[in-house]
């Protein structure tokens, strides 16, 4: 179904289309939400195809594609974390956040979340000591870590360890990821054996702990879950809003839930939502990991359908169950606590920010609810690394997909009016060439400096119709003594530490922090694990590395003479010129 613009409105599947299409073509029992798409229809177009099941795949294809605004929509698409282990002789083990699986090296997942991702590479750098370093830091080491030193890392950046052995640590992980920790734990035992008929009683009493470590997860494991690969889906409903929980079972381990708020625009009824979510869920998705089983804690009247479009797809078909005991129904009891638990924090959550927004309208006396904030901050270190952060909020809170991150360049150190000035001309000059929607209110953290540079950018842009309101933190810079100045420095307004429009901007105010410290500390972090002698053409892994053990530090090596700099293997005065060139300052 086609709007006036032929912008795509919804897609459907039906085995009687003349029956589908009159039930929304009827002159009365439409409901609101359902006469809202009908009234925008323009044109429709209809697609023959062979069975019922391909009819579902394309029907999720085109949702993929062209996300209609009233098909059910998981609002999820972000890509899925994974543990990778790097294809190198001492391979990294971290988390990657993919479409799917690619690249070389090998690939586990994908995990619901990134919590679960972190729980279990701490337990693998615990019980394994894997590296966790970057390819370019670990190939000009010179000493261990702080990884080394917690037990976190065996050090194969200065060789403390042989690739035989990492890789035999390697595999033990695997296999634990694999869910064969009892196996690991057997052959552990083997060698903590073997070692210690050798006399090596320090191996040995490594190969032990890890054991005690094993098999407190093993533990762990049984208690919690049980067995199996299994993927649970529960759905609850309240005022017209939906939540949908999914729990990831692999191996009988918990792995971590996922929450889904479909935006249900006809007022579908839960089986037909659930059935919707799961068939997008997976029919969508790159390289989906299919459970051996799918429990609901709602009857599908397409479940059949569905069994078909998996087989059709994935070539596998998982057992779909509703009506389960023992373990397995307290898994679905779990999912559906869940959902109903999400769904009920959402909605106080909106119905709490549709206050906080009227109450700021009230105390700016303005004409109408505002329904666009935007906030923006700078953080930076004594002037390194300087980020301005710009966070929008809408009646239903954070707006994250409209975040944006600035990073400033060509201002004096340590000046925050420049930054200020950089980022609102950046932010605003592009929201003015791509014709995108302007806030009602431009909240500044910042006090009557950085208010008076705001409304400069604003006036030189001819941007109007924006309120700018600057917040100042009170003299103890405690929470609700803040000073909001409406428009100009001359107008102040303090109100009561109770207020829920002040609530609300110490939330954007906090948000916009927050955002801004993350973006300085990656931008920060990341300039100070690369080198500069990494820039430099001719001087390789091997050669840093050489320089920096010889040398002891970067410092050491900017302030080293020709000569000293020709005794390092491999450089010569041609080099030497160029690292001293690249190091020091020019005159």
């Amino acid at each position: 179904m086609y709007d006036a613009d032929k912008q795509l409105l919804y897609v459907g599947k039906a085995k009687q289309l003349k029956n589908r299409l009159s039930s929304y073509f009827r002159d009365s029992g439409l409901s609101p939400k359902t006469a809202a798409l009908v009234a925008r229809i323009a044109d429709i177009e209809v697609t023959v195809t062979r069975s019922e099941t391909e009819a579902l795949l394309l029907e999720q294809n085109l949702i993929k594609q062209s996300r209609p605004p009233f098909n059910i929509l998981l609002r999820d698409d972000k890509s899925y974390p994974y543990i990778h282990f790097t294809a190198h002789t001492y391979p990294k083990i971290g988390m990657r956040r993919v479409r799917h699986k690619r690249g070389p090296g090998r690939w586990f997942g994908p995990y619901p979340n990134s919590g679960a991702v972190r729980e279990t590479l701490s337990m693998l750098y615990r019980i394994f000591r894997l590296r966790q370093c970057d390819d370019a830091v670990f190939s000009h080491r010179s000493r261990p870590c702080l990884q080394y030193q917690i037990k976190r890392c065996s050090a194969p950046c200065v060789g403390y360890i042989t690739p035989e052995h990492y890789a035999q640590d390697i595999e033990d992980a695997a296999l634990v990821l694999s869910g064969k920790s009892e196996t690991v734990s057997d052959m552990m035992a083997d060698r903590m054996e073997a070692a210690s008929e050798q006399l090596d009683f320090e191996q040995a009493a490594l190969y032990r702990d890890r054991i005690i470590q094993l098999r407190e997860l093993q533990v762990q494991q049984d208690v919690d879950t049980g067995s199996g690969d299994v993927d649970v889906f529960a759905i609850s409903s309240q005022q017209g809003a939906y939540c949908i929980s999914m729990l990831q079972i692999r191996q009988g381990r918990l792995l971590g839930s996922r929450h889904f708020h479909p935006d249900n625009r006809l007022a579908l009824s839960e089986e037909d939502t659930l059935t919707a979510a799961i068939a997008q869920y997976y029919f969508t998705a790159e390289d989906q990991d299919i459970p051996s089983e799918l429990l609901i804690n709602h009857s599908l009247s397409e479940q059949p359908l569905i069994e078909q479009a998996f087989h059709t797809q994935f070539g596998q078909t998982p057992r779909i169950a509703h009506n389960v005991r023992s373990q397995r129904a307290r898994w679905v009891e779990l999912a559906t606590t869940n959902a109903e638990q999400q769904l009920q924090t959402r909605l106080a959550r909106d119905n709490q920010m549709q206050v906080r927004f009227e109450s700021l309208k009230e105390a700016l006396s303005l004409d109408s609810v505002p329904e666009r904030l935007e906030c923006f901050d700078i953080s930076h270190s004594h002037g390194e690394a300087t980020v301005a952060s710009c966070v929008v909020f809408d009646q239903n809170g954070p707006r994250k997909s409209d975040y944006r991150r600035f990073n400033i360049e060509g201002i004096e150190a340590g000046d925050d009016y420049g930054a200020m000035q950089q980022a609102l001309e950046r932010r605003y000059s592009r929201l003015q060439g791509d014709d995108a929607p302007m806030p009602d209110i431009l909240v500044i953290d910042g006090g009557k400096g950085q208010l008076n540079m705001a409304r400069k950018v604003l006036t030189d842009l001819g941007i109007v119709n924006v309120i700018l309101l600057g917040v100042a933190k009170g003299t103890t810079r405690k929470p609700g003594l803040e000073t909001l100045f409406l428009e100009t420095v001359d107008n102040a307004i303090t109100l009561p530490p109770h207020s829920p429009g002040l609530h609300l901007i110490q939330h954007i105010r906090d948000e916009s922090h927050r955002f801004a410290i993350t973006g300085h500390r990656q931008r920060r972090d990341k300039a100070r694990r690369s080198s500069a002698l990494q820039d430099i053409p001719g001087v390789g892994p091997k050669r840093r590395q050489a320089l920096l053990r010889h040398f002891g530090s970067l410092q050491g090596v900017a302030q080293a003479s020709m000569e000293a700099l020709q005794k390092v293997p491999g450089i010569n005065r041609h080099l030497a010129e160029d690292i001293i060139a690249a190091l020091r300052p020019k005159d």
